[in-house]
């Protein structure tokens, strides 16, 4: 038995609890291993018989003796008792339904108890206490006992035996990936060490520095990915785009808008990186209204006035559709064609028709993308597709780029590699661009796009170091000008009503209203506890029949056709409907300006960055604007959230609240990232991720190809296919 042994070779894990596992995530003898415990429990120290007292837990080292099974009359419940002893005194212990245990302890056999003391008409006794036999190492009781993530059917008890018994098979052979130099320099246990301390420590120091090793571990090795992707990328070809500073001006002079200091610096760093030769790889953080799109507008027309082609990424058909209007308009004096693929239709924006989109078949509008014949090409998931290729590909640009999975992001961001005669694309197309033909040397150098991530969720500086690695932020950290803060506030249920009746005063202004719920329909899961779960579909038809039977309401949700939701969203954006009851479709980019309220139904059942986002969608213009809060829930952490959100408008000190409040798994996303909690919780340790990244660099300048450690090399390999660099 090794570490990458199925549980099927595991000693004791027959079928069925391979089953159990499986539904944890365990598959692995080394899955096992790391199901690192959740916290542990101090059952190391042993008290006397004659100490003990009345209503507390102790453990206990002694003998016992007259062990029998009796049954109650009433019930017929099992019961077995027996006469607990050592050097200082007896007590007797009670064991409840389970009778097996009055033939389990041999006569005179020495063990260890654990359980609470009660007393009944007959004095003081031991209730279902955990036993162990007694030996030079406990597993259960007389040490610091781990506890575990359970489900049913799998105890911390089951678990601390099967995992000790791996240890004890295997321990002594695992080979440590950490080089040796960075284990002593940074004060840390060995491999073998650290995971038997962080099971069965000896100490609860001996199990902290155990946790620290391996997070240190992770954090390492997400480091030295990060490096080692980053020298690659340094060493790669992009096209290089020449700033023009005159058509520059000249799209800022046409805008509707004067462009903020922060959007005109945010653009002259992207601008000037792409100009180099080599991939610009950056991520443009900017609150919810503060004008990222124009930013990203500016890059592409400078790709499509050097000759090349520029993809947009976005997360919903909406804010696709959103971006197509915004830089089909902001582009027409430059007469770039712009086209848009969506799952159910495709439309394209012609020099000949700058003011008007026409609707075109799929297969034309990829043809054109092949033959560069489309400037600016935006979608949703439909453009990662084999179908979906480029003549010359220089910018690619993901909004909300948390929206979207690893692999799908890792699809547009593979890196195509030279070879001689012809191109090597990567799988999507969306990679590789061509230089003319060398004819000295026979063949084409392949070109790598420059990629730009935008996102309206900011990353606390210590995450970002971490999850984003050396990459280059740009930040934009004011409104446009004009803009009021949005006032926020938590209405209590007594309130509702006078909520109503503001609402219905502002759309009397000619103002509009956003009404977000958490759910489309009510459950038909009756095993749930009832709760009032606002549904759009109910809200809707309260809203439209009984509270504002004289206003126009309007219901969207993703289950809608496409063309329905367009529509809805059409007349909404016209001012032909006063209030639009939604689901969270429109978190992210739809652009109301003249909406003013936006209300949020169950508002306990959203992360803060999401209530954010729902706050963003109005506040758009110079009227001002309010964000009511609705929950019935009198959790601290909800309150505390929700105080966070009516006290701040800045995104950004928001994303510092919620890893307070929340953690960094939960932040960012443990799942996708796919790096374990206690590592995750680490994150925020700005000494730990610094003294990993050091470590990291440290190696690589030693031996950048690694040649000198392999298993660190094959786990470099492993971190490829489970983190992707933005």
């Amino acid at each position: 038995m090794n570490l990458s042994s199925p549980l099927s070779e595991v000693p004791r894990v027959g079928p069925v609890y391979q089953k159990r596992l499986k539904g944890m995530g365990i598959l692995t003898a080394r899955d096992l291993l790391f199901h690192f415990p959740k916290t542990y429990r101090d059952l190391s120290v042993i008290t006397p018989v004659s100490k003990i007292t009345e209503g507390k837990e102790f453990c206990l080292s002694g003998t016992i003796a007259n062990v029998q099974e009796k049954r109650t009359f009433i019930k017929q419940v099992s019961v077995v008792e027996g006469i607990f002893s050592d050097a200082t005194g007896s007590a007797r212990v009670v064991w409840l339904n389970q009778p097996y245990l009055a033939q389990t302890f041999g006569a005179g056999e020495k063990i260890l108890l654990c359980g609470k003391v009660l007393r009944d008409k007959t004095g003081i006794f031991v209730s279902n206490p955990a036993h162990e036999k007694e030996g030079p190492s406990p597993i259960h009781i007389g040490r610091i006992a781990p506890v575990y993530a359970e489900t049913k059917g799998v105890s911390s008890k089951w678990l601390r035996f099967i995992i000790h018994s791996i240890l004890n098979a295997i321990g002594n052979a695992l080979e440590d990936a950490l080089p040796q130099s960075v284990q002593k320099e940074c004060n840390l246990l060995p491999f073998a060490a650290a995971l038997r301390q962080v099971h069965f420590p000896d100490s609860q120091k001996q199990a902290d520095l155990a946790r620290e090793r391996f997070s240190f571990e992770e954090l390492f090795y997400i480091s030295l990915f990060i490096l080692t992707e980053r020298k690659k990328l340094a060493e790669i070809k992009a096209p290089s785009i020449p700033l023009s500073v005159d058509m520059m001006k000249r799209f800022i002079a046409k805008l509707p808008f004067t462009l903020t200091d922060g959007q005109k610096k945010a653009a002259w760093l992207i601008l000037k990186d792409m100009e180099k030769p080599r991939p610009m790889n950056r991520i443009l953080q900017g609150d919810v209204g503060s004008g990222k799109t124009v930013v990203a507008a500016m890059a592409a027309l400078a790709c499509v006035k050097a000759g090349f082609q520029a993809a947009f990424l976005a997360p919903t058909e909406i804010l696709a559709r959103q971006h197509f209007k915004t830089i089909g308009s902001s582009l027409a004096p430059f007469k770039a064609t712009i086209g848009l693929l969506t799952g159910s239709s495709d439309l394209f924006i012609s020099p000949k028709l700058p003011n008007d989109s026409i609707e075109i078949s799929r297969a034309k509008l990829l043809q054109k993308a092949k033959e560069g014949a489309i400037d600016i090409l935006i979608g949703t998931h439909a453009l990662i597709q084999d179908k979906v290729r480029f003549s010359n590909l220089a910018l690619v640009v993901v909004d909300e780029q948390h929206r979207f999975g690893v692999r799908q992001r890792a699809h547009l961001q593979t890196t195509p590699r030279q070879s001689s005669g012809q191109a090597n694309y990567p799988s999507t197309k969306l990679g590789a661009s061509k230089l003319p033909l060398d004819k000295a040397r026979g063949k084409q150098t392949i070109l790598t796009p420059h990629f730009l991530s935008m996102t309206a969720t900011p990353i606390p500086r210590t995450l970002a170091m971490t999850l984003y690695g050396d990459l280059d932020p740009t930040v934009i950290d004011e409104l446009p000008i004009g803009r009021k803060p949005i006032e926020t506030k938590v209405i209590a249920p007594k309130d509702r009503g006078a909520a109503y009746v503001f609402m219905k005063k502002e759309v009397e202004k000619g103002r509009q209203v956003f009404v977000i719920c958490p759910r489309i329909e009510p459950s038909t899961n009756n095993t749930q506890p009832v709760t009032e779960i606002k549904t759009v579909k109910e809200e809707y038809e309260k809203l439209a029949k009984e509270v504002f039977p004289e206003l126009r309401v309007a219901m969207l949700h993703g289950k809608m056709p496409a063309r329905e939701k367009e529509e809805v969203m059409k007349k909404f954006k016209r001012g032909k409907t006063d209030i639009l009851v939604s689901t969270s479709v429109v978190e992210v980019g739809v652009d109301i300006p003249n909406a003013s309220v936006m209300m949020i139904e169950g508002a306990d059942r959203f992360g803060l960055a999401q209530l954010h986002q729902f706050r963003g969608r109005v506040g758009r213009s110079d009227h001002q604007s309010y964000c009511f809060l609705f929950t019935e829930s009198r959790s601290a952490q909800t309150q505390a959230r929700l105080r966070a959100l009516v006290e701040s408008n800045s995104g950004f000190l928001l994303a510092e609240k919620d890893l307070q409040l929340r953690g960094p798994g939960d932040f960012a996303g443990t799942k996708q990232w796919g790096i374990p909690d206690f590592a995750m919780a680490n994150l925020t340790n700005l000494k730990l991720v610094a003294k990993a990244r050091e470590a990291a660099k440290s190696v690589l300048d030693s031996d950048i190809s690694l040649a000198r450690h392999p298993l660190l090399k094959e786990i470099t390999q492993h971190y490829r296919e489970r983190l992707h660099m933005e």
